[in-house]
């Protein structure tokens, strides 16, 4: 394996205190609700941050599977954003630091991409890495995010996994530095989010405030949300009023709660993810009578969360 170290280059003009936590979210496979690309886009657009390290984009990404974009005005390209992955040196609303590491999911060199993040790591003396995921399950929107907590610390995962299944997943890059960093005992946290399946691909700010939430707990930063949860009630409001004036629409989503519920409370049930034959309900009957309502917000609501 060629030397990690020439995967990054480190901006010599920022001093980098020992001993920050860390936080990452890369965007790739799945980002269910937008969780990961909100709550991302949230804190290098509302907190103060500085580039410590910049990956080599040509190195690690697959441009025909996620392809850049670039403006054309009429006759003639007036402007190109080239991908990011970077890690920042950011301040929280308190002025506490921590370090942010933030873009695409690496489509190559995994190995070689974690190796270079545990450089990182120790570089500057990480105290704690903490990551966030989301993923779809049929949970209902009137109950608030869950999440699954992996990692090795204990009271995190006591205090806030409410699912520990026993099951294969497909991995993200950050499952495997998650992996390795176990090894060498060094305090990480990976939040999964779970998302209501039928919002899967829809912008879902509950989903970022949790997300902000947790990365609270992990690392003890403070962040600004009010923005996010003007924003959540509003959409929030807007599918209540959908289901409200759909009857099946309104019974398939008290299936959901009714089931959230019962696991919550302990009861035989496996999880709050299947029903009693152990099936999955349809996103699909869910999602088509949600359709009428996400085009509603891709018409007229730009600025707010929208289906995509």
């Amino acid at each position: 394996m060629r030397d990690p170290r020439s995967l990054y280059e480190l901006n010599p003009d920022v001093n980098v205190p020992a001993g920050l936590p860390l936080v990452a979210g890369l965007t790739g496979y799945a980002d269910a609700g937008g969780a990961v690309a909100q709550t991302t886009e949230y804190l290098l657009s509302t907190l103060d941050s500085t580039v410590v390290a910049s990956f080599e984009a040509d190195e690690l990404l697959d441009y025909r599977a996620r392809r850049p974009i670039i403006l054309f005005e009429g006759d003639h390209l007036t402007d190109y954003t080239p991908p990011r992955l970077s890690l920042d040196l950011a301040v929280d609303e308190l002025g506490q630091q921590f370090l942010l590491l933030t873009g695409f999911e690496p489509d190559y060199q995994w190995q070689r991409f974690s190796s270079a993040v545990l450089d990182l790591i120790e570089r500057f003396e990480v105290s704690s890495t903490t990551w966030i995921n989301s993923i779809p399950m049929p949970v209902p929107h009137t109950r608030p995010v869950g999440v699954t907590v992996s990692g090795n610390r204990s009271e995190l995962i006591e205090a806030m996994s409410i699912w520990r299944p026993t099951t294969q997943v497909p991995a993200n890059v950050l499952h495997l530095v998650e992996f390795r960093l176990q090894a060498l005992d060094h305090p990480t946290t990976g939040f999964v989010l779970l998302i209501p399946h039928y919002l899967s691909d829809a912008e879902y700010p509950s989903a970022a405030i949790t997300a902000l939430e947790a990365i609270s707990a992990a690392t003890g930063r403070i962040f600004p949300t009010d923005a996010l949860r003007e924003q959540g009630r509003d959409f929030v409001a807007r599918i209540d009023e959908q289901v409200s004036e759909n009857a099946e629409l309104a019974k398939l989503v008290g299936t959901l709660e009714q089931r959230h519920d019962s696991y919550m409370e302990g009861t035989t049930l496996r999880s709050p993810l299947t029903d009693e034959d152990g099936e999955l309900p349809s996103a699909d009957e869910i999602a088509a009578e949600l359709e009428k309502f996400l085009a509603f917000r891709r018409a007229n609501d730009d600025d707010t969360p929208r289906g995509r």
